[in-house]
């Protein structure tokens, strides 16, 4: 018998082979998702911080994912150095103030949007959608049913799916199929291309009965989703999240922390540097090179002085410009942190 013959009989047809990833051009930079390790905490660096209260202020527990809560609740979010064997961190979030009912209209989510320039190759809102596979490792203070959204930027187009978690304060790994959407508009610019959500507690506005197919509109779960909120001193963290083309999970795409911070910086970075004043010598000011070129114009926070972006030369968002004394009249020192947000 010939060998391709007795590989192909002994090998099941889901079985995750050399062949079957250089099949489904899954070798390198497959992950969708980035820093699904936490790697990057740029914001926070591992310190604690109150979730701001509202749809659209928000705060990031680590880079790129997002926590909204619109409640009673107070809920605080951390990156922490508790996680599965092969992972370093986690994002956790903890109730500190419990809402146990929540309004029509209030939630409790994380979020990662995913720029439509990385989706391009998924077609999806044709017939060649591609099916995609997501894992992600949970842990959870409260069991119980938990949903997964996935929706568009207009936010008119929603796939609900479930997991559940088992047992409590136990690290999970969960595995999703996600089947691409052959109808609505999944934009391929730098704007957000797919929403992926954790729901954490939903108002019955946001919730539907019809999980595993699109429909139109926006959701976040099925009424039995746990309510975090409900309980003062619950937690719930997650670590190890990826995102891939195809219907089979392959481990986790590990990559080196230089690469998952310049990903990164296309959204958030920070800049610093330091000069010296001289006196009488017009405007001291500090100039920076953005580590790559943003998604957008970011807005810019300096700690001192004017802070403006210049795209004069290239156009694509690349140099900061911070003025510190426009009329100095001695010699000085001169050192400041600015950030620039870019964000989705």
């Amino acid at each position: 018998m010939a060998l391709s013959t007795i590989k192909t009989a002994s090998i099941a047809n889901n079985a995750v082979t050399t062949d079957k990833i250089v099949n489904d051009g899954n070798l390198g930079n497959r992950n969708l998702i980035i820093n699904g390790a936490m790697a990057v905490d740029q914001r926070h660096d591992g310190s604690s911080f109150t979730v701001v209260n509202g749809n659209t202020l928000t705060g990031y527990v680590a880079d790129r994912f997002r926590v909204n809560e619109t409640s009673g609740a107070v809920i605080t979010g951390q990156r922490v150095a508790d996680a599965p064997v092969g992972f370093e961190y986690s994002s956790k979030l903890t109730v500190t103030t419990a809402d146990a009912s929540l309004g029509s209209t209030e939630f409790h989510r994380v979020i990662q949007p995913i720029e439509g320039k990385d989706i391009s190759h998924l077609n999806w809102g044709t017939s060649n959608a591609k099916t995609l596979t997501l894992t992600f490792h949970v842990k959870s203070s409260l069991a119980g049913q938990y949903y997964i959204s996935v929706f568009n930027n207009a936010a008119d187009r929603t796939l609900l799916k479930g997991y559940t978690i088992s047992s409590a304060n136990t690290w999970e790994k969960k595995t999703i199929t996600i089947i691409g959407d052959q109808t609505g508009t999944w934009l391929t610019t730098n704007a957000v291309g797919i929403h992926l959500m954790w729901s954490l507690g939903t108002g019955s506005t946001y919730q539907s009965n019809t999980l595993d197919a699109y429909q139109a509109g926006f959701f976040m779960a099925k009424s039995d989703q746990v309510n975090l909120a409900a309980t003062n001193g619950s937690t719930w963290q997650l670590t190890g999240v990826q995102l891939e083309v195809g219907d089979v999970a392959t481990p986790f795409e590990h990559e080196d922390f230089a690469t998952t911070l310049r990903k990164c910086n296309r959204y958030f970075q920070t800049v610093s540097g330091r000069l010296w004043g001289g006196y009488g010598a017009g405007a001291d000011y500090l100039q920076w090179w953005f580590d790559g070129e943003m998604r957008t114009a970011p807005t810019v926070t300096g700690t001192t002085g004017t802070v403006d972006v210049n795209t004069s030369s290239h156009g694509n968002y690349r140099r900061v410009h911070q003025v510190y004394n426009p009329s100095p009249n001695s010699y000085a020192q001169y050192a400041a942190t600015a950030t620039a947000d870019a964000e989705l």
